[in-house]
């Protein structure tokens, strides 16, 4: 049998884990300061977008709401089109940054629906490629992110930055 060895796994599983709390992960990032040491690549009036720390995919990030709440009738429609138009533009910055052929784009509302954060919705986005389904997901039940997230998260922050003057 072979090993794979992924030593910056060892981080996480070392790390002390939070207390349990009725603020959620993504509540605590939206009201922390340290938006490089938690992978957040941009803040918007409404919401904030954020690489997924365990990414299914390359480039796998999430846009969350400031406001928690598991429930999108919570959301004003000002919430909800911050929200919309910050997937879009993530969107196309992934599109610059890493030519994907494809996304999926959606929420996961509900425990049972496979929220992992059930009490505070967002929009997951997952680059795709085609062939980009091998061996190591199927049979080993392992992704392969071929880009570490600092890198990345560094050049969408600079793509988003780009892309927002070019708005001005």
């Amino acid at each position: 049998m072979e090993s794979l060895h992924a030593p910056w796994r060892i981080e996480y599983i070392l790390a002390p884990k939070a207390a349990p709390s009725d603020t959620s992960l993504f509540a605590r990032i939206a009201s922390s300061s340290e938006d490089e040491a938690n992978h957040v690549i941009v803040r918007e009036k409404t919401c904030y977008a954020v690489l997924n720390t365990y990414p299914y995919n390359g480039g796998h990030l999430l846009v969350v709401p400031y406001k928690q709440t598991a429930d999108l009738n919570d959301l004003t429609e000002a919430e909800l089109t911050g929200l919309m138009l910050l997937t879009r533009r993530c969107m196309n910055a992934l599109s610059q940054a890493m030519k994907p052929d494809g996304f999926n784009v959606g929420l996961n509302l509900g425990k049972v629906a496979g929220a992992g954060v059930a009490e505070h919705l967002h929009i997951h986005i997952v680059p795709r490629w085609n062939g980009d389904t091998n061996f190591m997901p199927v049979i080993a039940q392992t992704s392969v992110v071929p880009q570490a997230l600092a890198e990345l998260a560094a050049r969408l922050r600079a793509v988003l930055a780009e892309t927002r003057e070019a708005q001005s």
